[in-house]
């Protein structure tokens, strides 16, 4: 029985870490495996961490909880901090390059540690508004959980709506997953 592959996305509220879990997911679901996504907010009204559990198989996952990642996406130092408890041996960490002083707080025993500049790609590249599905193709190339495009069916599926209004919002979306996978690639 394979194991299913445990994420944990954090980033503080309003980065939208909740939603690329929950388009992750509808991809797993759309290819007929398994994936159970279970979202923590922080306890401030505002502000607070976000953090997204989700685990993606083949088979029926039996706990909804996990203590180590297999891959580990933090978005602010904040999240870095809160979500190092997760990392293991086998845990990809990846967070922002951009975040500042946080060499102390990254998990010094995870099998690999990366920064990407997701921040710096989404503001001079494309929008800060796809910020966050550069990350999502970042966990898509790190991990493989579902194919890219059952991901881009999601992610049409959850914004369609707004493509219809604005088609060059499809094609900006489509290139962040493919500029998120490419950073990852870059340096795994």
């Amino acid at each position: 029985m394979a194991k299913p592959v445990k994420i944990i996305l954090a980033g503080e509220g309003g980065q939208g870490v909740q939603s690329v879990a929950e388009i992750i997911a509808e991809a797993a679901n759309e290819e007929g495996r398994e994936a159970l996504y279970i979202p923590n907010f922080g306890v401030e009204q505002r502000g607070g961490v976000s953090v997204a559990y989700l685990q993606i198989g083949d088979e029926a996952i039996g706990a909804p909880k996990f203590q180590i990642g297999d891959i580990v996406i933090a978005l602010s130092d904040r999240a870095v901090r809160r979500t190092k408890q997760y990392a293991g041996p086998e845990t990809i960490f990846v967070y922002d390059s951009g975040i500042e002083d946080i060499e102390d707080d990254l998990p010094k025993n995870a099998k690999k540690v990366l920064g990407i500049p997701a921040i710096e790609v989404s503001k001079k590249e494309l929008h800060p508004r796809v910020f966050n599905i550069i990350i999502m193709g970042a966990v898509l190339k790190a991990t493989e959980v579902v194919a890219v495009e059952d991901a881009k069916a999601a992610v049409e599926k959850k914004l369609g709506y707004k493509f219809e209004k604005n088609p060059k919002l499809r094609e900006m979306n489509f290139r962040a997953i493919e500029r998120g996978m490419e950073l990852v690639a870059s340096i795994l």
